[in-house]
């Protein structure tokens, strides 16, 4: 099985596919058919029929596979005088409606011999102008699906009303590659996959050794850096029209991945997660920060927004702190989505379950979470507050008084509620703020990071917190010793020792845990009992076990089945 990646966790939930194959995929170099490619095509929808998916596919080569055989029987058929003559090309629509009878004859033949029902549905871009038309083809397509066939879609090109059928790009749709995605939101598809001749979208032409495979589809980071090559060697579009169409269907709320037709099992893989060809995805600017920055950038940027927020009126920042609480609990749907996508990731990558079970946004987390928020902006102001006075002399008193501590670096666990904690105690003590978080937690992270930023004012900056997602940043970050001021490492005693020994910052770090509860003999033993049971049943994923004491004699606390068991 591929190894799944943590931003195709969505696909464990993907049960309608359209799989759009493109002509360069279906017909070789010298436009025959190619006979292995598609029927490994075949073989792949037929698991999929098993599986229980609902498979609709586009297809496209009718035009190339007429044009060749066309060509093959005016060859035959001419003398040796209209051999001299011009050539004419072939009219398009002619080969069109050759090509369409051999092309579905190869399906269905293919089809038969894995004992799969396919049927074809030919459509013309006026055909979508009448919604009734709309209405009767969703129906077909239902009632096919549900009798397990595989619908087979192809544009009418014999028939279109095109006058330049290959180079047209107005109306509805305008190729098979925008008709697979106007047919994804007609049908309430969950997935697109565009099949092509290369491995997905490459910032340049594939043959440049430069160009380098776009994984998945930022706009705001992609849309101007992408220098696309000729088009298809056959059919319409090739690669332009095949983004195009996949950034109005991800747009509109459906998936696209563009990937290789060539590859071995590539539409099983892509349902299995793995991270091959180009994802577009709606949210993928939320997975990650779209504009790259250097350390010494962000923290300085941290430290720049966290003076702002200094210059701020404690009700200014309990505001800040509503708006995230709000925030928060406006986009929970998006934020469980995201970590039901991580939780997937780890699981498959078969992490131990009290890892899985401190990652997990369980119900009612994110409630908790901003009813906690709203806890600490009611909270008496933590900066400048006189905490003594010493009179030195007449008329000269010396205050210790709260401040900011600055800007902050924060490695924390695989916890994404933590990255919710540190954010919001930050912004109500004044400080800026670094995080960097487990990389299993990588799309909670990210999501957390672009609510929470999201509801900081403009006069304050949403660069006030810093997400920091690999650890290569984390070594520059530990040289900035002139402008981050604390480093706290939550995590193990190792880590913690490399943090020490790499930085000149000063380090609020922590040596082996103690998890221990001592009990005075004076104490309420039912009281401290019900207290011990809760410290641990309440959420026994969390790393701090105990061993609990009495009267200096030693009782145990132990893990059985997840729940806790206290002996005395």
């Amino acid at each position: 099985m591929a190894t799944a990646d943590p931003s195709r966790g969505f696909m464990k939930d993907v049960k309608r596919i359209i799989i759009k194959v493109g002509t360069a995929v279906v017909s070789r170099q010298d436009g025959r058919l190619a006979l292995g490619r598609v029927g490994a095509l075949c073989e792949q929808v037929k698991e999929l029929n098993s599986l229980g998916y609902e498979v609709i596919m586009v297809t496209s080569g009718a035009v190339g596979v007429g044009r060749q055989r066309l060509r093959y029987r005016k060859l035959v058929n001419s003398s040796f005088a209209d051999l001299q003559k011009p050539q004419v090309e072939l009219d398009g629509k002619a080969c069109a409606s050759v090509g369409q009878s051999g092309l579905m004859a190869l399906y269905d033949m293919l089809f038969t011999q894995l004992d799969v029902s396919s049927s074809q549905l030919l459509v013309t871009d006026s055909d979508f102008e009448n919604s009734k038309f709309r209405e009767r083809l969703s129906e077909t397509v239902e009632s096919l699906l549900d009798l397990k066939v595989v619908p087979i879609f192809n544009e009418n090109d014999a028939i279109s009303t095109r006058k330049a059928p290959y180079e047209d790009s107005s109306g509805i749709f305008w190729d098979n590659d925008s008709l697979a995605g106007l047919l994804a939101l007609e049908l309430k598809a969950d997935l697109l996959i565009l099949l092509s001749d290369v491995d997905g979208l490459y910032s340049g032409p594939p043959s440049e050794p430069s160009s380098k495979i776009i994984h998945t589809y930022i706009k705001e980071k992609h849309h101007y850096e992408i220098t696309f090559g000729d088009k298809s060697r056959v059919g319409r579009g090739g690669m332009t029209a095949k983004v195009k169409a996949a950034v109005l269907a991800s747009n509109s709320g459906t998936p696209v991945v563009i990937t290789s037709g060539f590859e071995n099992q590539s539409i099983l893989k892509v349902l299995q997660g793995a991270k091959i060809g180009t994802l577009f995805h709606k949210n993928a600017s939320l997975w990650e920060p779209s504009k790259d920055v250097s350390a010494r950038e962000m923290a300085v940027a941290a430290r720049d927004c966290s003076r702002r927020l200094q210059n701020l009126s404690s009700e200014e920042r309990k505001k800040i702190l509503l708006d995230v609480a709000d925030a928060l609990e406006a986009n929970e749907d998006l934020i469980r989505s995201e970590n039901e996508a991580d939780v997937a990731a780890a699981q498959d990558a078969g992490y131990e379950k009290p890892l899985v079970a401190r990652l997990t946004i369980k119900s009612g987390k994110i409630a908790s979470l901003a009813k906690s928020i709203r806890t600490l902006a009611n909270m008496e102001d933590p900066i400048n507050q006189i905490l003594k006075k010493t009179e030195v002399a007449d008329d000269l008193v010396l205050e210790k008084t709260s401040c900011p501590l600055g800007v902050l670096l924060i490695v924390f666990e695989s916890r994404p509620d933590a990255l919710v904690q540190i954010a919001s105690l930050a912004i109500r003590s004044g400080n800026g703020l670094l995080l960097k978080g487990g990389k299993e937690a990588i799309r909670s992270n990210t999501i957390l990071h672009k609510v929470i930023t999201g509801a900081i004012p403009c006069n304050v900056g949403e660069k006030l917190i810093g997400l920091v997602t690999t650890r290569d940043e984390i070594a520059d970050l530990l040289k900035l010793d002139d402008v981050i001021d604390l480093v706290i490492p939550r995590g193990s005693n190792k880590l913690v020792s490399q943090i020490k020994a790499s930085t000149k910052i000063p380090v609020l770090g922590h040596a082996d845990g103690i998890c221990h509860v001592y009990i005075d003999k004076s104490a309420d033993m039912d009281m401290a009992k019900r207290i011990v049971m809760d410290a641990k049943i309440d959420y026994p994923a969390a790393c701090n076990a105990m061993v609990f004491f009495q009267f200096g004699t030693m009782y145990s606390i132990s893990y059985i089945s997840s729940a806790v068991s206290i002996t005395f």
